[in-house]
């Protein structure tokens, strides 16, 4: 048995260490390794907190609506005078891949979708100084083009459902819209709409027999209206070292203003609206229909409902931000309003939160990610050993937090592509740590002793060949993200998080390695028990595994017979995909609670038929056990359900009308 000794006071000598021996060497002994260490740890948990978390990886995918107003023209006029034209225009733009159009009787939209990756400001100012070099192109009478950009953090995080048993549709949009301004205070809150609900307006119904007998026309009384709703500047007064602004008129803002307006004088005497006509302060005939309905797995807090009148507030978050910490935030603006602005006979559901599902799905990756960590620790204790396995679990940690911080800088979020890139790199990443401190440890057991010396020469020896192996791993992730099209960008995360873990694996197995391979230096005795114990492994392996590959190796006929055998397997396995035995997905099936049925009534349909369509199927739908609520949309006519378990379809289905 040799003899032990140990030194790790002796500097170490060697003139051509390379990268590696010279990082080990710098960083073996000194004291800012383990502040280094800890400052790692640090910045990643503060990556991992403070990261935005999304569902999915934002992609800069920039759309442009314009809308365009043409009163008085045909759906056939205002398609060959205004969206071909500007149709044409658009496809000038640099950058533009498709563009889409819709044209009606009196508008029309056209839609211009970018390529994928362009900045969403520069095409804004593209499609806006297009139309504003075009604009003598314009026919007469169209009205100047309205240009709304569309973006991915358009879409809501957060969608709310009041409705009531006491207060109908009306009173309800009034409070949505009310709602819907505090929320907007919220901080990173973005743009948000409301669905449903009749708007209020002041309703000015002609008698036309009193209208004839006083003689009067409609235009005159239309005309009388609309120019006494306005305000106007008169001039300004300046008096007593004081100035003032002098405006004339008023807006008109109750049914007792304009049932006072004069319209007209008969027989000396003057002629009002409320002469003419019925002013009256209520809804505007309903739109929009929007009804809430309990399903039998409905267990929250506010009452069952059937088919109560009901209005949706969504609200978006803003670009780059944290979807799950927004989504929260209204929430609890939500439970702060009630039982101040939301009276206590309105009942609010949370019909989407897009924060809790990302939340909940990154959560169920990074548990994921902790049992691959487990798993992989559990290896190296099984081939290591304890002290070599925990140098190389120490490892793991740091350099996966270290990744999402790095996910931070580079303005990536923590989503399920990102996880997923560092699930896949677990496996890989433990390599480097794996052959320093092997090698490390047998250094120590062929010399005899365990100095700081032999570990700084151990790092040099497997240095350059190490640092080969990462960097050829490397070479093969990154061209994956340069993919075009939609899934490149999309994609493009396991590439970078790739690469950047396994870089800093590397950094990891020449820093804190041998750091910790000194601080955790078995006996020799300790060594040489490993030693043995990894002989008696081998083995036992070969022992199994001789038996099957030597026939192999030495029958030619047999071997080509296996070869050929493991060719047909793989081509066989590779034809389930054409044959559709195997469902070929980028992503796995989401478990969604939601899903919207979207029925398609023909043209002209009356809305009261819509409305009675979507009342049945909810009816229908709400007797299956599984649902918690359905919302129903007659206007924009879908349906929407809640589950409680797995989603019953994994696509939103489409019934024809």
């Amino acid at each position: 048995m040799a003899t032990e000794t140990s030194d790790f006071s002796k500097p170490v000598e060697h003139s051509s260490l390379g990268i590696a021996g010279r990082t080990a060497r710098l960083f073996i002994t000194s004291p800012v390794t383990p502040m280094l260490l800890i400052a790692s740890l640090l910045v990643g948990l503060m990556g991992l907190f403070f990261a935005p978390r999304q569902e999915d990886p934002q992609i800069s995918v920039p759309m442009v609506d314009i809308f365009v107003q043409y009163p008085g023209a045909s759906a056939e006029q205002v398609s060959s005078l205004v969206t071909d034209p500007l149709e044409r225009i658009m496809k000038e733009i640099p950058g533009v891949r498709h563009t889409y159009t819709a044209s009606e009787r009196g508008q029309a939209i056209v839609t211009v979708r970018f390529y994928v990756g362009e900045d969403m400001g520069e095409s804004i100012v593209k499609v806006h100084d297009k139309v504003q070099s075009n604009l003598d192109k314009i026919p007469p009478n169209v009205a100047m083009p309205l240009v709304k950009p569309v973006a991915v953090d358009d879409v809501p995080v957060v969608a709310l459902t009041l409705w009531s048993k006491d207060v109908d549709d009306g009173a309800l949009r009034t409070l949505a819209l009310d709602l819907l301004q505090r929320l907007s205070e919220v901080k990173d809150a973005s743009k948000g709409f409301v669905v449903g609900g009749r708007e209020e307006q002041l309703k000015v119904e002609i008698l036309p027999e009193r209208l004839s007998g006083y003689g009067i026309s409609l235009p005159q009384v239309a005309e009388t209206i609309s120019t006494a709703n306005a305000e106007k500047t008169a001039g300004d007064i300046e008096a007593g070292g004081a100035a003032m602004s002098v405006r004339t008129g008023a807006f008109l803002k109750t049914a007792s203003d304009i049932e006072r307006l004069v319209v007209g004088v008969r027989k000396g005497a003057p002629v009002y609206v409320r002469d003419v006509a019925r002013v009256s302060h209520e809804p505007s005939d309903p739109k929009r229909m929007v009804a809430h309905f309990t399903g039998p797995a409905y267990g929250g807090e506010n009452p069952e409902a059937d088919g109560e009148p009901a209005v949706t507030i969504a609200i978006a978050k803003k670009e780059n931000t944290n979807g799950v910490v927004v989504a929260q935030r209204l929430l609890d603006k939500v439970e702060a309003l009630k039982g101040d602005m939301i009276p206590s006979n309105v009942h609010i559901e949370i019909t989407r939160d897009y924060g809790k599902t990302a939340n909940d799905k990154v959560n169920e990756l990074l548990f994921a990610m902790l049992e691959a960590a487990v798993i992989v620790s559990l290896l190296c204790l099984i081939g290591l050993g304890v002290r070599a396995a925990f140098v190389v679990i120490t490892v793991i940690p740091v350099v996966v937090l270290l990744t999402i911080w790095w996910s931070m800088m580079v303005d990536y979020t923590i989503d399920r592509v990102s996880l997923f890139a560092l699930i896949f790199s677990i496996g890989i990443l433990v390599d480097d740590a794996t052959v320093v401190v092997e090698n490390i440890f047998r250094h120590w057991l062929e010399k005899g002793k365990t100095s700081i010396a032999q570990a700084v020469d151990a790092v040099r020896e497997v240095g350059n060949p190490t640092i080969l192996a990462t960097f050829t791993i490397i070479a093969a992730l990154l061209p994956m993200g340069w993919v075009s099209g939609l899934m490149g960008p999309y994609m493009r995360p396991i590439p970078v998080l790739g690469s950047s873990a396994m870089f800093f694996s590397l950094l990891a197995a020449f820093v804190f390695t041998p750091w910790f391979a000194v601080k955790v230096a078995p006996r020799l005795s300790a060594l040489e028990k490993a030693s043995k114990k990894e002989i008696r492994t081998h083995e036992r392996i070969n022992r199994m595994y001789r038996p099957i590959i030597t026939p192999l190796i030495e029958n030619r006929t047999l071997g080509l017979t296996f070869l050929l055998g493991i060719i047909a397997l793989t081509a066989a396995l590779c034809v389930t995909f054409y044959t559709q035995h195997v469902v070929v997905k980028m992503l796995p099936f989401d478990n969604k609670s939601e899903f919207t049925v979207i029925v398609n009534m023909p043209d002209g349909t009356a809305m009261p038929v819509t409305a009675n369509l979507t009342w049945q199927l909810a009816e229908e739908v709400r007797k299956i056990p599984e649902v918690t609520a359905v919302q129903t949309y007659a206007g924009t006519a879908a349906v929407q359900f809640q589950w409680h378990g797995p989603p019953l379809l994994p696509a939103p289905a489409r019934l024809g009308g």
